[in-house]
This record gives structure tokens, C-alpha cells and sequence, in this order.
């Protein structure tokens, strides 16, 4: 066993499969109190050099204050569902680990080293480590792709089946990108380059567009026109509204208007009374959704209102809400209401906490405070603001590239944060200002320091291949965030144009002139009136990409192939296998980077996904 362990074999020993076990029950994360000054010292006086030893950022003294506050392992924070239900192993493929020979056992057991390098030792080895420096050695395969877990968390409470995260820019996330990032597994970050009104209109639609139990459905009374009715389809796309008693939920159900029954209506003055459907088929308060859903199936009804013993109207379930379900199984969902996940960024001034207010009246599921630079007073003030108002909604802080920097936002209060500065592919910030950080060492340097907490992070910028993907989810991140990879989307915002014979779209950074103009310049803690500003990005555009609904797919399957590849049956154990050196890497020369590419061929034919 020794020896196996000593050749890098990724496959799981015993004592590994126990923490798979644990990771598989729910954590109870508690809110981390103020990080004392025993705690700031202790980060102080830890060595400055990026080669840490495993053991002096695993295991601290008895009583020591970092101590009390550790999270469950690094790998801990993407839970991997049970596989129990999976389908047999793809034939051709085994269980477990090889038997390798006596013989060729003792050999391996001779050599001197192991092929490549740890985690901790690449980033000593490689300062200012960038993701194009490195690759990942193949491991063991025993499995199929599609048994590859991407379970993972994008902050404490909130889990997504995919580590997919849209970047809140207005070139990037509104209504139609967040909502396909929800459906297929991941979340979408809506802008704050916009109103307060438009952006809780934005969330509001996404929230809208999948429910279970539907407890605040749209009602009319018996007043109510044919008129009213088509003004509610046409305005906000409902195609059934119950009636009741007092025009409100909780009034007696009397009836339901359905598209069918006002379809060859001319009279648009007529009663509601005269068309509505009174003979209706209803689920009791109380059952489960499940329930509702057979009782909608076996009924064939478009929609099944939810009444209570008095014959009152409490909820309502929609027959296309049914469809979404069997249609898009990976939907990132809220557990009670049944509703897609949703973000939304704001800023740092004071006119933000105006903006947060009218988030979560909409219902908001985690905010993400957007900043250049997030180790500032005024983040640390909002998070707490936030976390004293409105408990219940998920804070993701940052943006950060140092230990320091997530030290002071975790002590705020955030539950995520987002790692990276000056490394997206329309930011300046690193030539502008002189500040910032290779991606990979940030990644890896936060992500260790953040895992003590219980805190994940997402991994904001450098993203240019599914390769980046799996590479930062190796360096520790939980989830990537994407800006460039999701613009030119056919869900993402703008208007399409012809450029050398090319349809694209327009793409632009939050640093940019334009984008300032617009209002972004907060993001930068300027004033809105300075008449200076310095620009930290720059405008550009981006070919057509297709739709998401074929993008993402292809990016989830990358991913688990690429999981393959390295032996690794979840981002758990990927996680796990970098702390304890079995996920070996190796450096790429430059001539290595160019062996890897495509070379020597001409017109190249590639596949629109990897441009």
C-alpha cells in the first residue's frame, strides 16, 4: 500500500473513502465571528514564502484561535451525491484499482521520485503561476464520464449541480442568461450597471420562470374583463388566472380563465364570469408536490389550483413548470419554493442598500458586492449591513488575490468570495495600476486560507478553455465565474453585427469608457462626479457563440472528461487528492505550450465552443 501511495495511485484507500462518506451529509456551517486579534496575528507571523508545508496550514496548535473556526476539509465544501442510483459501469471499465505485479511493484517502489509535482510544491517551484503553466498527469480511470460528480457550493448554504457562474456584467448576465445558467446547473449573476427597477425585474423573471408551488399566483375577481385578462398574457405572460371571491389569494375559488377559453372571444368587455372554466380539478392543502404533479399528469389540466377544507385558493401549480422539471433535470433550484437560483451584484455606496432592499423583496438568492478591489471598509460595512437586515440571502465578497484581503471579508461576515484582479480578458487594471495578481497562485493561495472557514471560492477571470476550468476547480476554487466564455451567447445581451463576414456581439469591460459612462465607475470607488477617470478595461466584441442551452452542455461534459482523465470520480476528491499530494501536476516551457496547441496544419476546422 506504501508503495502504491508513493507513485501518485489517485485511486481511493480506505481511509479516504470515510471522508467521501462524511462529505456526503449536510454540514452546518455557523456564521464566523470577528477574526481576533490572536487570529490576525497568527496570519501576520505566518511564513511569507508561497511553499507552505501541508501540515502548517492543516493542523494548528491546541487552542489556537484559527483553530475554532475551521470549516470541515478543503474538499468538504463540493458535496458528491450518492451513486448508489447510477447505472453499471460502462463495460470495459473496472472498479477498483489494478493489480500491479510483485515485480513491477518493487520497481516503482525503487524509484527515486514521483512523476511532477504537488499543489504546494508547483506554486514554490513556479512563482506568479498562471493557469497556462501547468498541466495535470492522467490518473487511473474506472469509471465513465457520466458518473463524474460537479456537485459543488458557490457559497456556504447554496449548492449547484454545475460550477458554473455568470460574471454581473452588462454585456453578460441579465434575464435570459441567468435563468439558462440556472437550468443548466449553474447561477447567474445579474448587473448592477442599470436602475434598481430594471435589475429587480430582471431577478423577478428569473425567479418567475420555474416554480413548484406557485403562492403567489396572479388572481382577478368576479369584475374582472376579458380585457384583463389578456393585458396579464401579454404583460407578464401568465396563461391561467384563477378566480376568486375577493380577487386575492385566499378567497374562495370560483373558477379559472385559461387561454382556450378567451382564445375566440371578440368582445374583449365581457365578464370573466361567462368564460371561466367552474368545473376544476383541485389538489388539497397539504399534499406534496410530487402528488400534484401525478394528480396534473393523470388529469391532463394545464394548471391545479391548491385549496384548503374551505374550498379557499392557496397556491397553484402550472403544467410548463411540470415540463421544466423533466426538461432540464440539472436545474439549480431553491429547496421550498421550487424557483431557479438567482444573484445579483451591487455595489459599495450608501444608494446601494436601497438596491439590496429591493433585491430581496424579489427574493434574491445571493448578492454579489462587486468591486475591483474588495479589501475595502466600505465592502466590510455592506456585508454587515446585509447580514444584520437580511440574514436569510448569501453574501459573496471580494474581489481578492491575498490570504489578507479574505481574511478581513470572512471576518465581516461574507459566505463566498471571488478570487481574481486584472486577469479578465478585457481588464487593464494589472497595466493601469500596477496591482493585482497572477490567477492560479491567487486561486490556490485564497482558496487554502478560505477553506479553514468553511468559505468557497469562486474563481473570477483567466478563463479562455474548459482547460482553465478544471485547472482552477484543482487549484481549490469551488466554482469559476465567466465573462468572455458566456458573451456572444444568443442569451446574452446586445445586438448582433457583421465584422469580416463573422456575426458578433458586442463586449465590454466594467472598466471601460463606456461602461463607466453608463454608471460602473462605482465599481471602482469613484464618484460619480469626478470628471477624471481611469479607465480599467476596454471594449471589444466576441464571435456568436451559439445558445447556452448547447454551450453549457459541452463545458459540463469537458469537465467530466477532463475529471476522467485525471482519475477523479468528483470534485470532492479532486479537492481532496491536491491536499494530499495526489494530484500531481507538471510545468509547461513555453515550447511545451506551443507542443500543446495545434500545430503544423493549415485552415484549421474547429469546433465553435473553443474559440
Amino acid at each position: 500500500e506504501k508503495c502504491r501511495r508513493k507513485v501518485g495511485m489517485t485511486t481511493v484507500d480506505t481511509h479516504f473513502k470515510d471522508k467521501l462518506e462524511v462529505s456526503n451529509t449536510d454540514h452546518a456551517y455557523k456564521h464566523p465571528p470577528e477574526l481576533s486579534l490572536e487570529a490576525s496575528a497568527t496570519l501576520s507571523s505566518s511564513p511569507a514564502k508561497t511553499h507552505t508545508s501541508r501540515k502548517s496550514f492543516e493542523k494548528e496548535p491546541p487552542g489556537s484561535p484559527l483553530t475554532s473556526l475551521r470549516s470541515p476539509a478543503f474538499g468538504h465544501i463540493p458535496m458528491s451525491p450518492d451513486r448508489s442510483h447510477l447505472s453499471p459501469q460502462v463495460p470495459g471499465y473496472v472498479s477498483n484499482r489494478p493489480e500491479i505485479p510483485p515485480e513491477i511493484l518493487e520497481a516503482l517502489s525503487k524509484l527515486t521520485g514521483q512523476d511532477g509535482f504537488t499543489l504546494a510544491e508547483l506554486v514554490a517551484e513556479q512563482p506568479g503561476l498562471t493557469y497556462d503553466d501547468f498541466l495535470m498527469l492522467p490518473g487511473h480511470i474506472y469509471f465513465a464520464p457520466g458518473d463524474v460528480s460537479t456537485n459543488t457550493r458557490i457559497t456556504r448554504n447554496i449548492r449547484l449541480r454545475a460550477p458554473f457562474v455568470s460574471s454581473p456584467m452588462d454585456t453578460v448576465s441579465e434575464s435570459a442568461v441567468a435563468i439558462a445558467m440556472a437550468l443548466m446547473g449553474g447561477i447567474g449573476i445579474v448587473h448592477y450597471n442599470c436602475s434598481i427597477e430594471e435589475q429587480a425585474a430582471m431577478v423577478r423573471s428569473v425567479k418567475r420562470f420555474k416554480n413548484g408551488f406557485i403562492t403567489n399566483p396572479m388572481v382577478m375577481g368576479l369584475d374582472a374583463k376579458v380585457a384583463d385578462v389578456l393585458d396579464v398574457k401579454q404583460t407578464r405572460g401568465f396563461s391561467g388566472v384563477p378566480i376568486t371571491d375577493t380577487g386575492k389569494i385566499g378567497g374562495k375559488l370560483l373558477g379559472i380563465v385559461c387561454t382556450r377559453d378567451i382564445d375566440f372571444v371578440a368582445d374583449r368587455e365581457m365578464s370573466v364570469t361567462e368564460v371561466m372554466t367552474q368545473k376544476l380539478v383541485v389538489a388539497r392543502e397539504g399534499c406534496t408536490l410530487t402528488e400534484a404533479n401525478e394528480l396534473m399528469k393523470s388529469s391532463k389540466v394545464g394548471k391545479l389550483p391548491i385549496v384548503n377544507g374551505n374550498g379557499q385558493l392557496v397556491a397553484l401549480i402550472s403544467r410548463t413548470d411540470l415540463l421544466k422539471h423533466r426538461d432540464y433535470p440539472m436545474s439549480s433550484v431553491d429547496k421550498s419554493s421550487k424557483q431557479l437560483l438567482c444573484g445579483a451584484a451591487v455595489g459599495t455606496r450608501d444608494s446601494d442598500r436601497a438596491r439590496v432592499t429591493a433585491l430581496a423583496a424579489e427574493h434574491v438568492d445571493v448578492i454579489v458586492i462587486d468591486s475591483a478591489q474588495g479589501d475595502s471598509t466600505f465592502q466590510a460595512d455592506m456585508i454587515r449591513f446585509i447580514k444584520a437586515n437580511f440574514p436569510s440571502i448569501d453574501v459573496v465578497g471580494g474581489n481578492v488575490v491575498t490570504s489578507r484581503q479574505a481574511a478581513h471579508l470572512i471576518a465581516a461576515g461574507c459566505d463566498g468570495l471571488r478570487v481574481g484582479m486584472g486577469v479578465g480578458s478585457i481588464c487593464t487594471t494589472q497595466e493601469v495600476m500596477a496591482c493585482g495578481r497572477p490567477q492560479a497562485v491567487s486561486v490556490y493561495q485564497v482558496s487554502r486560507f478560505a477553506s479553514k472557514f468553511g468559505i468557497p471560492c469562486i474563481a473570477d477571470g483567466g478563463i479562455r478553455s474548459p482547460g482553465h476550468i478544471v485547472k482552477a476547480l484543482s487549484l481549490g476554487a469551488s466554482c469559476v465565474m465567466m465573462g468572455s466564455m458566456l458573451a456572444g451567447s444568443h442569451e446574452a445581451p446586445g445586438e448582433w453585427f457583421y465584422r469580416d463576414g463573422q456575426r458578433m456581439k458586442k463586449y465590454r469591460g466594467m472598466g471601460s469608457k463606456e461602461a463607466m459612462d453608463k454608471g460602473s465607475s462605482t465599481r471602482y470607488l469613484m464618484n460619480a462626479k469626478e470628471t477624471i477617470r481611469v479607465e480599467q478595461g476596454v471594449s471589444g466584441a466576441v464571435i456568436d457563440k451559439g445558445s447556452l442551452y448547447q454551450f453549457l452542455p459541452h463545458l459540463h461534459m469537458c469537465l467530466r472528461q477532463a475529471l476522467q482523465d485525471v482519475g477523479m470520480t468528483s470534485l470532492h476528491e479532486l479537492h481532496m487528492a491536491g491536499i494530499d499530494g495526489n494530484l500531481r501536476l507538471e510545468k509547461r516551457t513555453a515550447a511545451a505550450q506551443a507542443e500543446g496547441r495545434v500545430h503544423t496544419v493549415q485552415h484549421v476546422q474547429g469546433s465553435t465552443y473553443s474559440r
